[in-house]
């Protein structure tokens, strides 16, 4: 058995980062092997709408065609038990970097046809989304976060045939020393009090989560 992770935020060892890095301890509890790639690491873009995947006797037919730093993790995509997403939130949605890797990820496995089956993904995979964000509780329901990101476990659950779940981590820590930014807007006492109080539900969690994967 195998669980991959991929980092989606820029950091490495931050909040995303740290939320994963449980999850997959979550899987490994499990018997699961394991695997964190950065996304921030490789080099490569979005879906180029070349259609090659969707060529009738094409080579690339279901696979994305364009060759990249994605490529191989692409490729291998199919040979895990299990997948975890994580990235943080910027401006009520998840990072270029993670949208980008969904982009070519999904659309080669998306059948465009009237049959019931819409995936050429063959067997089940579970996925779990991890979201981290500086927003508060109370701005993720004001701003329908959870709606307008549920089409993340629909695709998933539709293209891989499998569980999905998402996660939501609120008003994480963004610098380890508040007094050297522009962020006076913020209750700084509070948010380290919440850090060292909530933070740690959030990595027991998704360490559950994680070993619910296998």
């Amino acid at each position: 058995m195998k669980v991959v992770a991929y980092n989606a935020s820029p950091r490495k060892d931050w909040n995303t980062s740290k939320l994963l890095k449980s999850a997959l301890e979550g899987a490994s509890s499990k018997g699961a092997d394991t695997e964190l790639i950065n996304l921030y690491d490789l080099d490569y873009r979005g879906c180029t709408s070349c259609f090659a995947c969707k060529l009738k006797d094409g080579k690339n037919y279901g696979k994305c065609a364009m060759k990249d730093d994605l490529t191989p993790l692409l490729q291998n995509f199919g040979d895990a038990d299990g997948v975890i997403f994580g990235s943080p939130i910027y401006f009520g949605n998840v990072t270029g970097m993670l949208r980008c890797f969904l982009e070519r990820l999904w659309f080669p496995y998306l059948i465009y046809t009237k049959e019931k089956q819409r995936s050429l993904f063959t067997g089940k995979l579970n996925t779990l989304f991890i979201y981290t964000m500086n927003a508060p509780e109370e701005a993720v329901k004001k701003m329908h976060l959870e709606e307008s990101l549920s089409s993340n476990e629909r695709l998933s659950k539709m293209l891989f045939q499998g569980d999905a779940r998402s996660y939501f981590s609120t008003e994480t820590l963004q610098f380890k020393d508040y007094s050297k930014y522009v962020s006076d807007m913020f209750d700084v006492e509070q948010r380290l009090k919440r850090h060292e109080e909530v933070f740690p539900i959030d990595l027991e969690n998704v360490y559950q989560l994680g070993a619910e994967l296998i």
